[in-house]
């Protein structure tokens, strides 16, 4: 089999008619064309080829050329990829509405659906595949001892204008040119019991998501999935993380003196519960010594 039959067959499963993808493999890559010289190149019938093409110029796949005869040229395979991607989530989301309300009477309790991945391995590899799929914007948090096949998944979306905003731990794991990198620096040198514990977080597009845990760094607990809910707090999560460590970087020795190393006092005050009617007063000479 050649390239060019595997592409059409590729075409074909992807929704194209047999002659829509000859005609547009024929024209991929090539010289405006007739549609004459199409169906000399590609051996459409005559009678078939202008109705092809008249299919294809409707759906945006082939552009004509004035003049006369008319020519035809291909649009770029990464736009019609992109264009067929855009297609297929619009319509899976509409079909994702529809069965829901079909399935389930309004204001009805229900379930929510969520893979769950027990492996390191195994979450990795999904936590790529949702980097890989992203078209737009990308969050993460990562804290592993070896993220670089993670990282390698975040340079490539950077590569294709994806916008990414990564927190990381310990020494930065990739440089973007859309987006930021944050380091999560405010519990840097403090001992925290918790600080074995392995975590990532990802959202792509505001709608597929990883997230897992590792208390005691070995045992992994994870929720993935197509799910604006979990999308929304997990993107909720990993935004106010970044904000927090951009604000201890402004203000590392404000915040140190105010709430002690790694701001640990301030986990007491809010968990104190000041008796009703009554508000919490900061003291502000907490932390800090005597002058």
């Amino acid at each position: 089999m050649t390239s060019q039959q595997g592409a059409v067959g590729r075409l074909i499963e992807l929704g194209f008619s047999q002659y829509e993808a000859q005609a547009y493999v024929g024209l991929l890559g090539r010289e405006p064309l007739t549609g004459y010289a199409l169906s000399n190149v590609t051996g459409i019938p005559q009678p078939k080829v202008y109705e092809t093409l008249r299919r294809l110029t409707a759906k945006g796949v082939v552009a004509p050329l004035d003049g006369e005869p008319a020519r035809f040229v291909a649009v770029p395979a990464d736009q019609l990829l992109a264009d067929l991607e855009e297609s297929f989530r619009e319509r899976l989301a509409g079909a994702q509405r529809e069965l829901a309300s079909s399935a389930q009477p309004e204001g009805a309790s229900g379930y929510r659906v969520l893979r769950s991945y027990p492996s390191w391995l195994a979450i990795e590899q999904r936590t790529v595949e949702v980097i890989d799929g992203s078209s737009r914007h990308v969050y993460i948090s990562v804290n592993s001892p070896r993220p670089a096949v993670i990282a390698a998944a975040v340079e490539r979306a950077d590569g294709r204008g994806v916008v990414c905003d990564v927190l990381h731990f310990g020494e930065p794991i990739v440089t973007v040119a859309h987006g930021r990198t944050v380091r999560h620096d405010s519990t840097r040198g403090v001992v925290y019991r918790r600080h074995q514990a392995r975590h990532v977080a990802v959202v792509a597009d505001s709608a597929d998501v990883v997230w897992a845990v590792a208390e005691n760094g070995v045992d992994w607990q994870s929720l993935a999935g197509r799910d604006p809910l979990l999308a929304a707090l997990a993107k909720g999560y990993i935004r106010h993380d970044i904000y927090v460590q951009q604000i201890w970087n402004e203000f590392h020795e404000v915040l140190s003196e105010r709430w002690g190393p790694g701001m640990q006092q301030l986990v007491g005050e809010l968990s104190a519960h000041p008796a009703a009617g009554q508000r919490a007063v900061p003291d502000r000479g907490r932390g800090r010594s005597a002058s």
